[in-house]
């Protein structure tokens, strides 16, 4: 990877691509850091450093926001949405092109059509945006977190009003301009736009995951622990997780297909054999941002009423869906399987490719075409994602299984130690992080080929 990026810069087109996208993140992170008016900076860890969010609350749909934006909306700096509207836009236009005939004729017009879908998924955006900022105004407010006038007291009548539109405003304003900012990458850049603003969002929580890390050993060691391999044993695991993900996101089955011979004039076509690849790993982690966002919201809506429902049955139901409780694994599970057939369904049609291939002249040996071969098709696909949903199951409920196995052997040891030992990146950003990181180097390496640069051929 890294031959592939210093093998890059001696392309000059190629380096100006890459500064250009430095460039871009860099403005992200920037932002990232620059509060919005008329919130107590205090509050939200300039004085103290802490953050908006609670530890009971990062396993809530807050959470997984200031994961999904590298802590901004901890902090609510601008970009405190981040890209997440834009992301849910865009899976919204996906499923509104199944389901309403006029948007998939749209998609089919080429590239017009697909211009136009785009446009309306900016306006989507836009409006996701303007709802969350609103919602996110809402609950600073009722958590007393807007700041005060010169005499300590709230803002009140008009100045109330401007207060709320310059936040709610300013947060929408971010979610556009991080959304431009990632179009401009795919114009201009290297890589997808919105995956590497989510990757560099992550990334920027590498130092306070490596801090949280050996701050675990050195409270046992300074307790008198012996086992001072812990930190160390987790990075490895770290690692391995790494190397799985590489494996898993590289792995495909191919469909072999041949294509019958055919003369047009005095020339002849077709007669080779090729194959239609399909990744075990179809849908990404798209199943895994689904089944989070689904788990996160029954903890977010305790966070606003749990002085009502301590000591009542509702407490033991919502106590299911934190990940300390051994049923949130068994559900995590579940969803993530159920999502991944759900994507695969929306991005493979068996019909649609069988047809393709009879137009073609094409066959699957030993299949006859038409309906047999949608069957062998769609028999494969259910297999695949099944393997696929399998394989980032692993990957998403590891660091949670990791969590308790470790927590409950600290707590048995001599001396024991309660402060447990946890792997800050999930398994969300973990295969965010490395599929960002092998799709971008894919990019550089197919257009240095496209360039004939013999440095790399070699």
């Amino acid at each position: 990877m890294l031959q592939t990026i210093v093998n890059a810069f001696k392309i000059a087109d190629l380096r100006k691509k890459i500064l250009f996208t430095a460039l871009i993140l860099l403005i992200f992170r920037i932002g990232s850091a620059i509060p919005v008016p008329f919130l107590d900076s205090s509050v939200f860890g300039a004085a103290v450093g802490t953050g908006l969010l609670t530890d009971a609350q990062q396993n809530t749909f807050l959470g997984y926001l200031s994961m999904m934006t590298g802590d901004a909306f901890n902090y609510g700096t601008i970009f405190a949405m981040g890209i997440t509207p834009y992301i849910n836009s865009s899976i919204i236009m996906q499923l509104l092109t199944v389901a309403i005939p006029a948007l998939e004729r749209l998609q089919k017009e080429g590239e017009e059509g697909r211009k136009k879908i785009a446009s309306i998924t900016r306006y989507v955006t836009i409006g996701l945006g303007l709802l969350q900022s609103t919602a996110y105004y809402f609950y600073v407010r009722s958590k007393d977190y807007l700041a005060t006038d010169v005499n300590g007291n709230a803002f009140a009548g008009g100045w109330a009003v401007f207060q709320a539109a310059v936040i709610i405003l300013c947060f929408t304003a971010g979610t556009a301009l991080i959304m431009w900012l990632g179009e401009q990458i795919n114009d201009k850049g290297v890589g997808n736009g919105v995956s590497l603003i989510l990757f560099a969002g992550i990334v920027a929580r590498i130092p306070t995951m490596i801090t949280q890390l050996f701050s675990t050993t050195n409270g046992y060691l300074a307790n008198g622990g012996p086992y001072w391999f812990l930190s160390p044993f987790a990075a490895l695991l770290f690692l391995l997780m790494i190397a799985y993900i590489v494996l898993m996101d590289n792995s495909e089955r191919r469909i072999p297909v041949q294509y019958a011979k055919r003369v047009v004039g005095r020339k002849m076509y077709g007669g080779q054999s090729t194959h239609i690849p399909i990744k075990v790993n179809m849908g990404g982690v798209m199943p895994i941002i689904f089944a989070s966002s689904i788990l996160s919201l029954p903890p977010t809506i305790q966070m606003f009423f749990s002085s009502r429902i301590e000591g009542t049955g509702w407490e033991k139901f919502f106590g299911v869906f934190n990940q300390t409780h051994w049923a949130y694994a068994i559900i995590y599970f579940v969803l993530i399987i159920g999502f991944a057939y759900f994507y695969a369904s929306i991005q493979y049609n068996p019909i649609e490719m069988s047809n393709n291939i009879r137009k073609q002249s094409g066959t699957i040996p030993g299949i006859r075409p038409g309906e047999p071969t949608a069957a062998f098709i769609r028999k494969i696909l259910s297999k695949i994602t099944l393997l696929g949903a399998l394989m980032i199951s692993v990957v998403a409920i590891f660091p949670i299984l990791f969590s308790q196995i470790t927590t409950f052997v600290l707590t048995h040891l001599d001396p024991p130690y309660t402060g447990g030992m946890n792997i800050s990146l999930g398994g969300t950003s973990v295969i965010i992080v490395v599929g960002v990181a092998l799709e971008t180097v894919k990019q550089l390496e197919s257009q240095m080929m496209m360039r004939h640069y013999r440095g790399f051929l070699d």
